[in-house]
């Protein structure tokens, strides 16, 4: 469940480092509509809000966003993947916390366990990830291949034909 974020007052905006929606999205070369669209489908959550409303981000927040931006470039995954992703590394990062606050050698254990099962897993949609990208290129050299063998017989054949008259005379 989401918490409620304290609304800021400009000057805490200013003081804090936090960054107005429309500074965020010039930074990262996004559309403002962007921005509340990734909030809308869950993927962000802006550390709080002036009194009319308007959308503050911390450093934190811009992070997440160039996490996404860099997500959506690498794998090309959908933003249901990308949040799937994100959830799984910060819940990697709630477990490395876990695990160093505490002495206790067994919940050590555990928890490590647990995250090399989220960590497998996070291998394996990036494996999934690249053999379809490598079928696609597969896909396309293949198709380049054909294209240069008949872009090849087509200039065979022209190389095979005589030149007509109008261009025979102007390589005179």
């Amino acid at each position: 469940m989401k918490s409620k974020r304290a609304r800021q007052s400009p000057q805490l905006n200013a003081d804090r480092g936090f960054r107005q929606i429309g500074e965020v999205a010039d930074e990262l070369g996004l559309t403002q509509r962007t921005l509340r669209y990734y909030e809308s489908r869950g993927l962000l959550n802006p550390a709080g809000r002036l009194d009319g409303g308007f959308r503050l981000y911390s450093d934190a927040d811009v992070y997440r966003l160039e996490r996404i931006l860099e997500l959506k470039r690498l794998l090309g995954a959908p933003l249901s993947l990308i949040k799937e992703i994100l959830e799984a590394e910060e819940l990697l990062q709630q477990l490395r916390e876990e695990r160093r606050s505490t002495d206790d050698l067994v919940a050590k254990r555990a928890s490590l366990e647990r995250a090399m099962g989220i960590i497998e897993a996070q291998v394996g949609l990036v494996r999934e990830r690249m053999s379809a990208m490598q079928q696609l290129q597969d896909r396309y050299e293949r198709r380049l291949t054909r294209t240069r063998a008949r872009l090849d017989r087509v200039d065979t054949h022209l190389a095979e034909r005589p030149l007509p008259v109008a261009v025979a005379r102007t390589q005179s």
